[in-house]
């Protein structure tokens, strides 16, 4: 990837996106949504009500065909959306559980699902039941379509903006992933997946009368939305399929740890626990790993050895190629 046509992409694509914001007067992202939709629309301004202007219009029409003139592949295309959105999320302060999942994560998954999959020729569905503006799910689709992989995304969030800079994300990448706007600890109209990749928000349920179709809720206080997540998403996974969730380091220590360490006992099979570099998070408290799960069914069986691993740094590639050997090692004597 050129880092100077993607500097260059950034300059044009932030000024079309802040000349659209000050225009129609809107935040940056219904400016984002706008101007990504206008790019999937033959890079033609879409006209309301004599909004945005004349001006405005030959202006960001002009980026646009700078923008096109690059030529960009479908994952600087991704990676232009997420420096992009990155960017916004600065004056949009957004809450922690919507912040966009990092690249350098994404691509964790990426190289786990190239592990776990058996025959390279397999067709793979990919669920995402928090997917928020989407980063996660596609960087792991497009990533994996480059690795000669036949994929299909499947994605699911309760917030309309955050669905919708997803969908708009998809179109301008090219990539036929299927939306759902709505809870996702109600029942989903989703056929079983092979995977789900999911970067778990983290916090409590409100909704204790639906909690209570779970094992992992709590009788005494709402039920934490994380493990209810992790039940649901793995409903929906095929047997002998595996889930790949981001969740908090410390998640088998909380007051509520013992629901979920039930339900993994009697539900699943935990095959591993990576903890991420401490160097990719503020503090202690909000420090990560990878849960790896995988459903019951005809061949899954528990791991002899439960992989428990802590990433030093990802910065290092002598430790990333360490843990790829570790993470092969593993998989060829436990799974």
């Amino acid at each position: 990837m050129n880092p100077e046509k993607l500097e260059t992409a950034f300059s044009l694509m932030e000024e079309a996106i802040v000349t659209l914001q000050q225009s129609l007067g809107t935040s940056f992202f219904d400016a984002y949504i706008e101007n990504t939709e206008n790019l999937v629309d033959n890079a033609k301004v879409r006209v309301i009500d004599q909004q945005p202007n004349v001006a405005t219009v030959e202006k960001v029409e002009a980026l646009y065909q700078e923008l096109l003139s690059l030529e960009l592949e479908k994952e600087e295309w991704r990676k232009l959306t997420q420096l992009i959105l990155l960017k916004g999320s600065m004056s949009e302060n957004l809450q922690p559980n919507h912040q966009l999942t990092p690249d350098s994560i994404g691509f964790l998954f990426v190289f786990l699902i190239e592990q776990l999959t058996l025959k390279k020729e397999q067709p793979l569905s990919i669920l995402d039941v928090t997917a928020g503006m989407g980063n996660l799910l596609l960087t792991t689709i497009i990533n994996l379509q480059a690795a000669n992989y036949s994929v299909k995304g499947i994605g699911v969030d309760n917030d309309e903006t955050l669905l919708a800079i997803a969908a708009a994300d998809s179109l301008l990448v090219g990539e036929e992933v299927k939306l759902f706007h709505q809870d996702s600890l109600q029942d989903l109209l989703v056929d079983p997946v092979d995977y789900v990749v999911s970067d778990l928000p983290v916090g409590y349920y409100p909704n204790d009368q639906q909690a209570e179709k779970f094992m992992t809720h709590s009788e005494k206080e709402h039920s934490y939305a994380h493990h209810l997540l992790i039940e649901q998403a793995m409903n929906y996974v095929k047997p002998d399929g595996f889930g790949l969730f981001l969740v908090p380091s410390n998640f088998l220590e909380t007051e509520q740890g013992p629901l979920l360490q039930k339900w993994l006992k009697d539900e699943v099979f935990l095959q591993g626990i990576i903890q991420l570099p401490d160097e990719l998070f503020k503090s202690e408290h909000s420090r990560k790993s990878i849960l790896l799960l995988q459903k019951k069914g005809e061949t899954a069986e528990q791991a002899e050895k439960v992989l428990l691993v802590h990433l030093p740094s990802l910065k290092n590639p002598t430790n990333v190629t360490e843990f790829f050997k570790k993470f092969e090692d593993w998989k060829s004597s436990n799974l």
